[in-house]
């Protein structure tokens, strides 16, 4: 048995390994999951939002996160159906999305969060449709373990797949070029994150007659002054640090994670087909085995 010819080939020539690769079910069912986080993003825009900073999301979030977790099952299981993703790949996803946990465990300070550095290696090596998976997944496993679900868990969850899948979306590079590029990528990332996330309770927790509140009915361009008004004010300090972590630890520790993951998936031979070579024709004819009485 061999592997298909180009199962040796560097590790530099292909730098993304896409192990959850985009066939046509799993493009469309991250593009349905997609589209259901930024619907729960942003409706209150659109809609009436009634209700306190308590109380933010607390009919919908659990519909939210209802939907979300079959959508990464089915995203998972249409890649084994399809056999773009096998049990190694699958095996590789529980044991990063257990370490994503053990990282998150010591985050939350200042707003600082390890979990995020693992992710970007992952997403940059493993590919979009992988690192969207685990952003979520680990998410949602640290959540359990640290007691930290509530209203904002689906919305935290998008925000981690989506960090993870753009991580694979990024132009190919090597060497330090590429570090560089993913550390920069890592604290845009860290920034973006917090300021998206502040979307799942700024329209019911502001203060009526505040300069940065949102006002229902307003025009698009005034509550958008409005939320940069507040994030400069409220996040932009807790969310600085998330963004330096996250440079600092890819250029201080990144180099070694990618090789390894590169090494890993080389080693697995993630998405190299298997085939059975013919039999040598001066290879010796197999002796029988003779059972003794």
């Amino acid at each position: 048995m061999t592997s298909a010819p180009g199962a040796s080939t560097s590790a530099s020539s292909r730098e993304v390994r896409n192990v959850i690769t985009f066939g046509g079910r799993s493009a469309l069912l991250l593009f349905i999951a997609t589209v259901l986080g930024l619907v729960a993003f942003f409706w209150p825009f659109l809609l009436h939002a009634e209700g306190t900073m308590n109380a933010a999301h607390a009919s919908d979030a659990p519909w939210i996160f209802v939907m979300l977790l079959p959508l990464l099952l089915a995203i998972v299981l249409a890649e084994v159906a399809e056999g773009a993703l096998d049990t190694k790949a699958v095996a590789l996803l529980g044991v990063l999305a257990a370490c994503g946990t053990a990282l998150r465990l010591p985050g939350g300070v200042t707003g600082f969060e390890p979990v995020f550095f693992l992710l970007l290696p992952a997403g940059r090596v493993l590919g979009k449709g992988f690192g969207f998976v685990l952003g979520a997944l680990t998410l949602f496993a640290s959540a359990l373990i640290t007691g930290g679900v509530g209203p904002w868990l689906p919305f935290q969850m998008f925000g981690a797949g989506w960090v993870g899948f753009l991580a694979g979306c990024l132009p190919r590079a090597a060497g330090r070029r590429e570090l560089l590029l993913l550390a920069t990528y890592g604290a845009l990332a860290g920034l973006a994150y917090g300021f998206l996330l502040n979307l799942w309770f700024w329209p019911f927790g502001s203060e009526t007659g505040s300069q940065i509140a949102f006002v229902e009915g307003a025009p698009l361009l005034d509550n958008i002054r409005r939320y940069w008004g507040f994030y400069l004010a409220t996040s932009l300090g807790w969310d600085i640090p998330r963004a330096v972590g996250n440079f600092v630890l890819v250029l201080v520790a990144g180099r070694p994670i990618i090789n390894a993951l590169r090494r890993v998936s080389r080693r697995a031979a993630f998405g190299v087909a298997v085939e059975f070579a013919p039999a040598m024709p001066n290879a010796p004819a197999p002796t029988p085995e003779v059972l003794s009485p």
